[in-house]
């Protein structure tokens, strides 16, 4: 249980990444006061919570509808990570991470940019979505696995939250410079795995071959 709790947490931390998510919060809400950046940080956090969870609990179902089996899937998924992984490591954004050029000018014409980009893609992105369907397919049908999983995956948002409601401190403390640092160290660990992920997936097809 040990073993399944600590990779949650390190998948969890950095395909979500709580601090690398200030910068962008304040940018999105750089026009609203304290009391309306609460508010939109907790219902942002908040859908991406219930897109999170409906991926876990329900990812086996659309995978099983789509005829793939879940080695063909850690492979691909773990394909994905490392992408992300290239994009944190290089401090570059595309829409696997970030929102494009085009959905950044639609989202500085909405009034609430709770659900989007806040909600998706930014915290509950690909990466995130992959990262919690693995994790639970990786729990198998241990239930207690499964519920820790998903114990993980609410604290990692909850921490997301409160990265949210200190984004004025945090990007004072550690500055464009110092949350880039965190984002490239989150992107090796990443990266690495990603590559496991991959590897477990051909492991698994080879062995039922």
């Amino acid at each position: 249980m040990g073993d399944v709790l600590l990779t949650a947490f390190v998948t969890f931390l950095v395909v979500i990444d709580p601090i690398g998510q200030a910068p962008l919060f304040g940018a999105l809400t750089a026009g609203l006061d304290t009391r309306a950046r609460r508010a939109v940080a907790l219902r942002g956090v908040l859908i991406a919570a219930i897109i999170l969870t409906a991926f876990a609990l329900g990812g086996d179902v659309v995978l099983g509808a789509l005829g793939i089996g879940f080695p063909a899937f850690r492979i691909a998924g773990g394909l994905l990570l490392v992408l992300l992984s290239i994009e944190m490591v290089m401090a570059r954004h595309s829409g696997l991470s970030a929102t494009t050029p085009e959905e950044s000018e639609e989202a500085a014409e909405r009034s609430d940019v709770a659900v989007f980009p806040l909600a998706i893609p930014l915290i509950a992105g690909p990466g995130a979505i992959t990262g919690v369907m693995l994790q639970m397919g990786g729990a198998g049908d241990d239930l207690a696995a499964q519920a820790a999983v998903l114990g993980v995956m609410f604290g990692v948002l909850l921490l997301t939250l409160v990265s949210l409601l200190l984004t004025g401190p945090i990007m004072r403390l550690l500055g464009v410079t110092g949350t880039n640092v965190l984002t490239r160290v989150f992107g090796i660990i990443l990266a690495a795995l990603g590559v496991q992920f991959v590897s477990d997936g051909v492991l698994a097809i080879l062995a039922a071959t």
